[in-house]
């Protein structure tokens, strides 16, 4: 089994920046497509970006590109997402997600096997 603890989130005016983070505990990650979802109230919850195992390919939704970066340290088990020029429509609670991939390079996260716990990001106007 997979834990993955999120961490980092809080409240930021619009045009500022955040990093959240994503610890995996009880087996390594390192092999795993991982990427961050949200979901704001009252909506379904959507793909906000996806990291290949290696790091190499990413895929972001239209509305984030150029804004936010997702990495991984394989050594730390760790992923992160770095916000920048954020809008209030960003407020959401934000999840990380692994999936198993064996180590084959892809972005596709869905089906998802793991998440997180979420942390809520607060943008105000």
């Amino acid at each position: 089994q997979v834990q993955l603890v999120e961490s980092g989130g809080g409240l930021v005016q619009a045009g500022g920046s955040l990093r959240l983070s994503c610890a995996a505990s009880g087996r390594t990650v390192s092999w795993y497509t991982m990427g961050w979802f949200r979901q704001a109230p009252g909506k379904e919850r959507e793909l906000v970006a996806a990291i290949s195992w290696s790091g190499a390919s990413t895929n972001y939704r239209d509305s984030v590109k150029g804004r936010f970066t997702i990495s991984r340290d394989n050594a730390k088990n760790t992923l992160y997402l770095q916000m920048g020029s954020l809008k209030p429509e960003d407020t959401a609670v934000y999840y990380c997600a692994a999936r198993d991939t064996r180590g084959f390079e892809t972005v596709l996260i869905i089906p998802t096997d793991y998440w997180g716990q979420g942390t809520q990001v607060t943008v105000s106007s």
